[in-house]
């Protein structure tokens, strides 16, 4: 009898796209840079983590449940904001990038957990955070774009705070999907003194889950999850605290993972190196 876990399930537009990557037919988009923060609060049965479940109208990933994040704003790159912890020649060894680079990802981490979450990983100092307040205007404003997170710093007196985030990861949507993002991965701690929101303009849902809560969830069906999101979740499970999570990060490399497409026939194989639970496996006729 054949014990091994089944293969996960192919979404129905993979197979084609596929064969056309392969074929020649179709060239990959290019990955569009991006960050998500994988916020952590403590609770009795230990770390949680705050997930958003993006409503179905959305045009990615819509019915799963993600973390805050989204696309790099080039504006970031270069700006003169105030800056505290980590200085970005720092975090371009850390994330395998180049300075600026570096420095537009680690904004847009801290902006796009702002502009989700509403939780401010910046603060008027080097050794405090932002006291929570109501920062709807800002957020709408910074979600528009009429507002760069430089500008919103500077009105506010307020420096960004690098050292609350760790890298924990990098995933790159492999190169037969539609739409493509290199994704950088951080864990941070919830501040004290500040709440998550509790209803978010992308989201229909969002909860706060123990990795085990939400991996379970995931296996029996309930919690919808692209590859790197209960990926990172799985790879949570032995900390018993949010400083953990920071602290193990620390021990982690942060290099790109990108799952690749085998064709033989009708045979579709998709692996992600390292990751053989998440390998798809099965024929797929035209």
């Amino acid at each position: 009898m054949d014990h091994r876990a089944p293969s996960p399930a192919m979404p129905p537009g993979w197979p084609a796209r596929i064969r056309a990557v392969a074929a020649g037919e179709l060239t990959p988009p290019v990955a569009k840079p991006s960050a998500t923060v994988v916020l952590l609060r403590d609770g009795a049965a230990g770390p949680e983590a705050y997930l958003l479940r993006r409503r179905t109208s959305m045009a990615f990933a819509a019915g799963m449940y993600a973390y805050p994040g989204g696309g790099v704003d080039p504006r970031d790159a270069e700006a003169e904001l105030g800056w505290a912890g980590p200085a970005p020649e720092e975090w371009a060894v850390r994330l395998g990038t180049d300075v600026r680079t570096a420095q537009a990802v680690v904004c847009a981490a801290v902006r796009e957990t702002f502009e989700e979450a509403g939780v401010l990983l910046a603060g008027p100092d080097a050794h405090s955070t932002a006291p929570g307040r109501d920062w709807t205007a800002e957020r709408a404003a910074l979600e528009a774009h009429e507002l760069s997170f430089a500008d919103f710093l500077r009105k506010n007196g307020l420096v960004l705070r690098s050292d609350l985030l760790a890298g924990w990861a990098r995933w790159v949507t492999p190169a037969f999907e539609e739409r493509r993002y290199d994704t950088w991965f951080f864990v941070a701690a919830m501040p004290d003194g500040q709440d998550a929101a509790r209803t978010v303009g992308e989201a229909d849902r969002v909860a706060w889950l123990t990795p085990a809560e939400a991996v379970a969830g995931h296996a029996e069906g309930r919690y919808g999850m692209l590859p790197p999101t209960v990926t990172v979740l799985r790879e949570l499970l032995p900390v018993r605290s949010a400083a953990e999570a920071l602290a193990a990060a620390a021990g982690r490399t942060v290099e790109p993972i990108l799952g690749r497409a085998e064709v033989a026939g009708d045979r579709m194989t998709v692996r992600w190196d390292g990751y053989d639970e998440l390998t798809i496996d099965g024929d797929f006729p035209a």
